[in-house]
């Protein structure tokens, strides 16, 4: 697998303390990775990782070498400083201060300069590690140490500072560059920063901070991974948005002004000056010229989604691979060239949507999720071939995939089941990453630093095929290992004895050795596990003895035969880094307590010699080794004191070897497996130095290796899909699986490889022997009866738009390509067929014209058979709106219907739910209307929601609720119309103008009037006459006659034209009552009247005469419409919300009986009252009579025209504090 690039910079927290266990050059993001390379677990991010805090710089991650751990703080004891002392700098915690394996007594003196640290030393077993024997160890020395050559330099001015990166060229280069800066974390961003440059190694160093310019603060470093001399600094958004651009190694800069802001950059694998850039607002950039100028490629880029092409697979270098937000819940994978992606150049390697967040490109394969269904199908494309689903055992159902590696040609994946919560499975496939078998089940997983997830599995560097992995057995933790990449797997076996020489007692397998192979947040803090290419069967991890694995008494062991034999080296947390090609070692120990001290092996931890490499004791920061595999210059970084200075110490080891490495220095190590030689089909003979050659090793002699073959054996096969390892070793079918005489090579090939149940690995090597009898038959694909047929939209939905293209997709499991057509019946008259699957392969469009359920089926059929499948699918339009109607005001305890009206009005299935008042469970239904019964009086709310496809829209109203009511319909003049906008607002204020007129002209209880106007043209409304929620007292009787005399004064009213407005200035709009007013007269061009308008005269005045006679016999009035809980066959009227109104009058008051009486007077007739109480009209005031006192009478007068006679009809009601009684009017 190529190495993704992860950030080569040494980042160093200087909040932090000092590294714990042994050390490995792996990301903090990944557990199951080979030393020195980023593998990935989930789907692998494609930026640079340079991650620091978020992101850093772009080097391989194996020149790391040590970084400190944030853990807490120490006791201030501990260090003997002040609590003042520690302002600025957070405290250390010390894990155990009496476990000191140098022995020594911490007392502290003051000077003038500060704290120095003396050292008063307490008796050691030993000091000087040698092999532990039944001798027991060596007596410790009361040397110091031998003075490693080292330097010191202290970057002045950077006391505050508390974090850095920290990048060193590499081969034949002595440049190192350092960024320091401090990161407020309570604002979130970096406030000071200084850049600082050695050429001599790390002796010295420059601060170049005004060569970047003073005032600029530096926030990340980037290196590109294919020329260590250029060099990228970003500054700190929220100062500017720029770049600087170094090509001399970061002796000069180039400042660039940038127009976005950079969260992370993609470096290609081989074009050095080709970058892609990641903004905040999830845009993704392109430069090829190493960011001296950007163009936008997409908008809309899904995070760590984007992937540079990889030559001999796409089709061109300059090729991006990305996934793009659609919508929510909805992504798609595109491609794009290199600085052209419109929408003509996109392409789309799989035609329908994914689940987002889901792609992944890695060597030769892309995965994605596709939701089918309801559920999330993974679909794998090997070099960049059609997508065909992954085919897992029948009932593994996933609830999460991680792709582990996708190295020698073979997929590892881990995979969480139904049934798992903190354990994953690991499964294998075939080349094609088509087919998968179980690995390993029940391994252990936990959450990464970055949110993704950690598998505790550990790929051994050097040695092809060994693996570590942490395996839950019956609620234990216990560390396992294979040789032969997951076919078997078994404990690791205990140290004979331990570091004091005594017998260790511990039988497997109730006792065996485990080791801690998680990668902790900091990547060089307890628990990491490494080994190196360079130094092949090598490998150092912290773990204990015992039952299972724990956190606790967690010694350092080291093996130096691939995992064989195992030997504790310390018992307290160390960290351990290889020197010279593999050929050394050094151990830190890891502590919050300063130290001078480093120890170092010549014969692969065997024994341990103490060197000194500072005569004042220093807080290790972290440590930085030497690019490449020399590895003879390491620089230590830390502080005499919290409040000081960062002291760089650069150590060079070039002094204690004395020579060049020579053929004789160099002796043969055989690989093996509890002895058995022959591991993945081959026998391994690797070159090692001899125990304690103190010499140089030359760069083409740390990787000789001799191979020989092995005789295939039944060792050599694992089992094939579909088939399970018995206790005896062979494979059989599972249960649910049916060997089949055909494979899906015969969809598009003419033959197949018939499996016996086993498959060979795909690295091993072996030759011969037992190879025939378990390798697959190559046959000719027979005539099969097509099997497995699958039709799906690209989408993954059943529900299309109208007028646009639906993809669908047709997958066949099994039958001849050659042989087989397909034909697809599109369910509207439309059907097409295809010769061979294989042509359909983008899928098949189509376009519909109608919306409606189409039954959409497809029938592969060949000379032997045929198998057929169908979906339903939903065509809609996009729903704009939905109105509700009902009417505003409904009886108690009578059904009242609601109707909706969709816009557009056809647009397919719609699902309707519907609420009422309160309650929080909607009643569903498939159409647009509901029948509903309310018990009780008063307002209620209505609401529905109309849904298709993806598309809600909702509407509501207010009914009010009463045991009777009167009702009549209205209608404009039809200048009103022109002014009608259709908005319910507009409605709203029309009815209520039309409200107040009704009360100015009638004197009706604004409580008792409601007014709805009618969507629609001509403009129409309704008007309710509602009881008065406020009346006490008084017959239900009496109620309903005062509603029937207010409504004879509304229609009274409206029938002499008296209900008008004003709209606006010069327009007035009149109010009718609609089944009474008279049609309007034609008004002809000549003076002479047609046969019609003749007619139209006459009717009118027939119906005038005919309304006279209705009101003199007081008849009921037939455009005036009565509701109460006593006609249970009346309908009622469909009309929009009106809310009602109670009534203000006091309680007490009563209703009083009204006589309407005709009369002829004058217009200029006033109503008086004489001394008997008696109301009589009058032209003038007669002496003596008061007409203030007619006031309480409230007498109306209403007046028509008609002819020349002017007639009068006088509404009276009396609303005085007694019985109902009649007013006598007459004429004065």
């Amino acid at each position: 697998m190529a190495p993704r690039y992860a950030f080569c910079l040494l980042v160093v927290l200087f909040s932090s303390g000092w590294m714990r266990g042994s050390s490995t050059s792996t990301t903090p993001d990944v557990r199951c990775s080979p030393s020195g390379q980023v593998a990935h677990i989930s789907a692998p991010p494609p930026e640079l990782l340079a991650q620091d805090l978020e992101h850093f710089g772009a080097l391989p991650v194996g020149h790391f070498v040590g970084l400190t751990s944030k853990e807490a703080a120490v006791k201030e004891e501990a260090v003997g400083e002040s609590s003042a002392e520690w302002e600025g700098r957070p405290k250390l915690s010390l894990r155990d201060s009496n476990n000191d394996v140098e022995g020594e007594e911490n007392e502290v003196d003051s000077t003038e300069d500060g704290t120095i640290w003396t050292r008063r030393r307490k008796r050691r077993d030993a000091e000087t590690w040698s092999d532990l024997g039944s001798e027991g160890a060596q007596e410790a020395s009361e040397q110091e140490g031998v003075q490693l050559a080292s330097s010191t330099f202290a970057l002045a001015g950077d006391t505050a500072h508390n974090q850095a990166m920290v990048h060193w060229s590499g081969q034949n280069s002595s440049v190192i560059l350092m960024l320091t800066k401090y990161y407020d974390f309570s604002a979130g961003r970096v406030t000071e920063s200084s850049l600082w440059r050695s050429t001599d190694y790390g002796s010295t160093y420059e601060k170049l901070n005004e060569k970047v310019g003073p005032k600029t603060i530096l926030s990340y470093l980037y290196v590109s991974p294919n020329n260590k001399r250029k060099i990228m600094l970003l500054t700190d958004p929220e100062v500017e948005s720029s770049l600087l651009i170094s090509l001399d190694e970061g002796a000069s800069y180039q400042k660039h002004s940038l127009a976005f802001d950079i969260l992370s950059l993609l470096f290609h694998p081989e074009q050095e000056d080709w970058i892609l850039a990641y903004s905040h607002d999830q845009k993704l950039y392109v430069s090829v010229e190493f960011g001296r100028r950007w163009q936008l490629v997409h908008d809309g880029v899904v995070p760590n989604r984007f992937y540079w092409s990889r030559l001999g697979l796409d089709k061109e270098q300059g090729m991006i691979h990305l996934e793009i937000s659609v919508s929510d819940g909805r992504s798609q994978y595109i491609t794009c060239k290199l600085q052209n992606c419109s929408e003509g150049s996109k392409g789309k390697p799989f035609p329908g949507f994914i689940i987002p967040n889901s792609l992944v490109v890695q060597d030769e394969y892309v995965f994605i999720q596709v939701p089918i269904g309801g559920q999330s199908v993974h679909y794998v494309s090997y070099r960049r071939h059609a997508f065909y689903p992954v085919k897992l055992p029948k009932y593994t159902l996933p609830k999460d995939l991680q792709i582990i590696s996708t190295d020698d040609n073979q997929v590892v994946a881990a995979i969480q089941d139904w049934h798992q919560n903190d354990s994953y499975n690991l499964y294998m496939s075939e080349s094609r990453g088509l087919f998968f078998t179980l690995m390993l089940d029940d391994v252990v997983s936990s959450g990464g630093p970055e949110g993704n997830i950690m598998i505790d599995l550990y790929e051994v560097a050097g040695i092809k095929g060994v693996f570590l992995s942490n395996k839950v057995v019956e609620n234990q933790v216990k560390t396992y290992i294979t040789y032969n990449k997951g076919r078997d797997w078994r404990l690791l076996r205990a140290p004979l004895t331990d570091l004091q020489g005594k017998k260790v007692d511990c039988e497997q397998p109730y006792c065996s050795l485990h080791l801690h192979l998680h990668v902790s947040e900091n990547p060089y803090t307890s628990g990491n596990i490494v080994s190196k290419d360079t130094a092949p069967g090598v490998i150092i991890a912290s773990g204990v003895v015992g039952p299972e694995l724990t956190t606790t008494n967690v010694s350092i062991f080291i093996t130096s035969d691939a995992g064989n034999t195992w030997k504790e080296v310390f018992q307290e947390e160390y960290s351990v880094f290889f020197l010279n090609q593999g050929g050394s070692l050094v151990a830190i120990r890891h502590t919050p307590l300063p130290i001078r001290h480093i120890w170092l092996s010549f014969d692969e931890g065997r024994n341990w010699d103490k060197f000194s490499f500072t005569s004042s004791p220093l807080y290790v920061d972290g440590v930085l080794g030497e690019p490449g595999e020399d590895t003879l210059i390491m620089t230590i970084f830390g502080h005499f004191s919290h409040r000081s200075e960062w002291q760089l110490v650069k150590i060079d080891f070039r002094s204690i070897f004395q020579r060049r490495c020579t053929s004789d220095d160099y002796v043969t190590w055989q690989l093996h497996n509890e002895g058995e030689v022959c591991i993945m089909g081959m026998k391994r003979i690797f070159q090692k130095l001899r125990v304690n050659a103190r010499c140089v090793k030359a760069r083409d002699q740390y990787i000789s290796q001799m191979s020989d073959s092995c005789p295939c054996t039944e060792a050599d096969f694992e089992c094939d899909y579909g088939f399970e390892r018995q206790a005896d070793g062979s494979c059989t079918p599972a249960f649910w699986f049916v060997p089949s005489a055909t494979s899906r090579d015969c969809i598009n090939g003419d033959s197949f490889l018939n499996s016996t149940g086993y498959r060979k690995a795909l690295s091993n090597n072996c030759t011969d022997g037992s190879l025939l009898k378990y390798s697959p038959k190559r046959q000719k694909c027979p005539s099969q009866v097509p099997r497995g047929l699958q039709l799906l939209t690209s989408e993954g939905t059943l529900v299309a738009t109208l007028h646009k293209n639906v993809t669908f997709l047709v997958f066949l499991e099994e039958g001849l390509s050659s042989t087989t057509s397909i034909t697809v019946d599109f369910g509207d008259g439309t059907a097409i067929s295809y010769v061979n699957i294989s042509s359909i392969e983008d899928g098949i469009r189509h376009v519909y014209g109608k919306v409606g359920i189409y039954q959409v089926s497809a029938i592969a059929s060949n000379i032997l058979g045929f198998d057929r499948v169908t979906l339903y699918l939903h065509v809609t339009c996009q729903l704009e709106q939905v109105q509700l109607s009902a009417p505003s005001v409904v009886v108690k305890n009578k059904a009242v219907n609601f109707t909706t009206t969709l816009r557009p009005s056809n647009v397919g299935t719609v699902a309707y739910y519907w609420w009422i008042d309160n309650k929080t469970e909607p009643t569903m239904s498939l159409d647009g209307g509901m029948s509903f019964t309310f018990s009780e009086e008063g307002s209620h709310m209505v609401t529905v929601q109309a849904s298709v496809g993806n598309t809600v829209h909702q509407d509501q109203m207010t009914l009010a609720v009463y045991d009777y009511f009167k009702s009549q319909m209205l209608a404009f003049s039809s200048n009103l119309d022109e002014a009608n906008p259709g908005l319910p607002e507009w409605r709203e204020d029309i009815g209520q103008v039309v409200k107040r007129s009704v009360i100015q002209v009638t004197g009706i209880s604004e409580d008792q009037l409601l007014v709805t106007v009618l969507p629609g043209l001509p403009t129409t409304a309704e008007i309710f006459i509602v009881p008065d929620r406020r009346a006490r007292g008084g017959t239900m009787k009496g109620k309903r006659a005062h509603a029937e005399q207010l409504s004879q004064v509304l229609l009274s009213a409206l029938n002499q034209d008296l209900v008008q407005f004003t709209l606006k200035a010069g327009v007035q709009v009149n109010v009718y009552a609609t089944r009474l007013s008279p049609a309007p007269l034609v008004d002809g061009s000549d003076s002479s009247h047609s046969g019609t308008a003749v007619i139209m005269l006459v009717s009118v005045a027939l119906v005038a005469l005919a309304v006279f006679a209705v009101y003199k016999f007081k008849r009921k009035i037939p455009g005036l419409n009565t509701y109460t809980t006593e006609q249970p066959d009346k309908e009622q009227e469909v009309v929009p919300t009106v809310t009602s109104i109670a009534d203000t009058k006091p309680d007490g008051d009563k209703l009083a009986s009204v006589d309407c009486v005709d009369v002829q007077l004058d217009s200029k007739s006033k109503v008086y009252i004489d001394a008997k109480g008696t109301c009589r009209l009058f032209k003038v005031s007669p002496p003596g009579v008061g007409r203030e006192k007619c006031a309480d009478l409230s007498v109306y007068v209403a007046a028509r025209d008609a002819d020349a006679e002017k007639t009068y009809l006088l509404s009276t009601w009396l609303s005085l504090r007694s019985e109902p009684r009649s007013a006598t009017v007459s004429l004065g």
